[in-house]
């Protein structure tokens, strides 16, 4: 399943976003990606591992491995020539290495051969670079929240800056991840990002209520990159 998001979807999540700063100080920034990360080394690491595997396979079946070269060679000696073996061999590990790796170009074949966790860290690690350009250090109080999706990993994480998290527990953002996910898995991001927003507009509210001279320092606008 691969998430998009229509012009219905970003309308919906900017007003959402302008509704729930009507109530803070906070500043609400929300980015969307089609993903965080290539993972080209992900698909050179199955590689290498076939190779490994393929390795070790060769050398516990030798004799399964001296009829196979003999047979692919035309070689009918009685015994295969060890430079023929040899030869053989690394041509037999250079092939696996490039199948693997040419398989793996294929982007949903390289994202489901990704490792979640991997997935996890790069996803934060974007979201963490993303949240130092947009928001962070960029409203007069500190009060600036990234809210950021990744489509192709169907995962999302939360940044607020220094002034939020000096009040605010990372356990408090739980009820906007939890709309935003499952929105995700029932393939209504718009919905989700909006559903989030508004949980995280209600945190912001009871801890950084909108004072009388706040003015929109961050735009409202859903960002997809």
């Amino acid at each position: 399943m691969q998430l998009h998001l229509t012009k219905a979807d970003h309308d919906l999540v900017s007003t959402a976003v302008g509704e729930a700063e009507a109530h803070t100080s906070g500043e609400i920034v929300t980015i969307v990606a089609r993903r965080s990360d290539s993972y080209h080394d992900v698909g050179l690491s199955w590689a290498a591992a076939a190779v490994f595997i393929a390795l070790a396979l060769m050398t516990a079946f030798p004799t399964q491995l001296r009829a196979f070269l003999s047979m692919l060679l035309l070689d009918w000696e009685h015994e295969l020539a060890d430079w023929k073996l040899l030869m053989g061999l690394l041509g037999l590990l250079i092939l696996k290495f490039l199948v693997v790796r040419y398989l793996l170009a294929i982007m949903p074949l390289r994202m489901l051969m990704t490792p979640r966790a991997t997935k996890a860290r790069r996803v934060r690690r974007r979201a963490i670079l993303l949240f130092r350009t947009a928001a962070e250090a960029r409203t007069r109080g500190r009060t600036g929240v990234l809210i950021y999706l990744s489509l192709d990993e169907h995962r999302a994480e939360i940044v607020a800056d220094r002034a939020i998290n000096g009040k605010v527990a990372p356990e408090a953002w739980g009820e906007a991840m939890a709309a935003l996910i499952a929105a995700i898995r029932a393939d209504h991001a718009g919905e989700g990002l909006a559903a989030a927003v508004g949980q995280v507009g209600k945190v912001l509210a009871a801890h950084f209520p909108r004072a009388d001279d706040d003015i929109n320092e961050l735009p409202d606008r859903l960002i997809e990159l």
